[in-house]
């Protein structure tokens, strides 16, 4: 089994420290200098709205933390977000709840963040649908001008709506629309 190196002298060997703290010391009669280890300690309840309480201060450890095990320590704290936001969506004047809890730093990415929040992870699927569809019509005049037929329909808006609400696949009765439904 291969022993990984102390991390000091990984950083040692790797690039030279940014601080480095010496004194002179008598040491039996001659002097000799000594250098310090500079290392920084960080005390912070970095867990944000997180529903386990944390310990007592005393009672808690030093965490060593690297680019290696970030993502690790980051599952393990857990940090997490609850608060409300207004609803822009519907301007109906309500509140939006949000929930999120980060475990790795893709947990920040703007589309992971999307996804958790099920207003918005709607409106993303939507998106990505239209631009699949808008990939699949390019450069076909007649399909483009029955997709154009088809949400001036209201009847096939409400019939679209009310399939999305029962679960439907989207694939409707098979039946056409009336010449005069417009």
């Amino acid at each position: 089994m291969v022993r990984q190196k102390d991390g000091q002298k990984f950083i040692g060997e790797s690039r030279a420290p940014r601080v480095q703290i010496e004194y002179d010391v008598e040491v039996y009669g001659s002097q000799k200098k000594v250098e310090l280890p500079f290392v920084a300690g960080v005390m912070a309840d970095l867990s944000g709205d997180n529903v386990e309480p944390l310990g007592p201060v005393e009672d808690r450890r030093f965490q060593e933390i690297d680019v290696e095990n970030f993502d690790e320590r980051m599952a393990q704290i857990a940090p997490s977000l609850s608060y409300h936001v207004k609803n822009v969506l519907t301007n109906d004047g309500t509140l939006i709840p949000i929930d999120l809890t980060f475990t790795s730093m893709e947990s920040f990415e703007p589309a992971d963040v999307v996804k958790r929040i099920p207003e918005l992870s709607t409106l993303l699927e939507a998106r990505s649908r239209l631009k699949e569809l808008l990939t699949y019509m390019d450069g076909k005049a007649a399909a483009e001008d029955v997709i154009q037929e088809l949400l001036k329909s209201p009847q096939w808006a409400n019939e679209a709506e009310a399939t999305e609400q029962s679960g439907g696949n989207g694939e409707g009765d098979g039946q056409q629309p009336e010449e005069g439904a417009k």
